[in-house]
Order: structure tokens, then C-alpha cells, then sequence
């Protein structure tokens, strides 16, 4: 689930390199509506089982550690370093998806990229 002020273009960049790969947006009509507020965004996520992609730096971890606190769990969340090409999140991200299983992000934010410094 890409966040609603994630830049379009990495859904673009994530169906063409892997075509297999579920991509939705908020806004999406599957998806949560865009202004939907981070809370219900994570109860959706883990409804249907999304990874979050987001650039919530700020506010996200809190939210997280709520929904948490609340019984809930998340899928993860990986959050985006805006300062890196959308080619390098894309393939970071396919690479976690190719390589690794879901459950070891659950209930965790993840930094992007995992490797790189910020």
C-alpha cells in the first residue's frame, strides 16, 4: 500500500519491474480513501495484509505504537528516505520482496533503504 503523498510514479516503476507484485494506493476504489487518517490506514493494512509504504516520518511511529497498544497488529511499514532516486526504493523493495517473508516486518517500521545510512 503506497501512502497517499507517496510520488505516484513508484507504482509505475514497481508494476513494470515486477509485474506480479500487488501495488495499491491510497485512493485507490479498493483502497482506503485518500484523507483517510493514518490510524484507518492501519487497520486496513492489517485487514488485508499491506505492507504500508509511506514518508510519515513524523507522525507514523506514533500512530504504530498505538495501534499496537490497542490488540492490533501491522504487516510493516517501511518508510521512504525522500532523498533517494524512486528506482532505489523500487528495488529495494522488490528485493524485500523476493527475498523475504512477511512476518519479518510485522509490527516494525522499517527505515528505506535498510542498508544505507540517512
Amino acid at each position: 500500500m503506497l501512502d497517499e503523498h507517496v510520488d505516484r510514479r513508484l507504482r509505475q516503476i514497481l508494476q513494470r519491474m515486477a509485474p506480479t507484485l500487488t501495488v495499491r494506493c491510497i485512493g485507490d476504489p479498493d483502497a482506503p480513501p485518500l484523507s483517510a487518517s493514518d490510524p484507518d490506514i492501519l487497520i486496513w493494512c492489517e485487514r488485508y495484509d499491506f505492507l504500508l509504504v509511506t514518508n510519515n516520518r513524523r507522525s507514523m511511529p506514533s500512530h504504530l505504537e498505538v495501534h499496537l497498544a490497542r490488540g492490533h497488529h501491522a504487516p510493516g511499514i517501511f518508510i521512504m528516505n525522500v532523498h533517494h532516486a524512486l528506482i532505489t526504493t523500487a528495488n529495494e523493495l522488490i528485493l524485500i520482496w523476493e527475498t523475504c517473508t512477511v512476518d519479518e516486518f510485522e509490527d516494525c517500521i522499517w527505515f528505506l533503504p535498510i542498508s544505507g545510512r540517512w
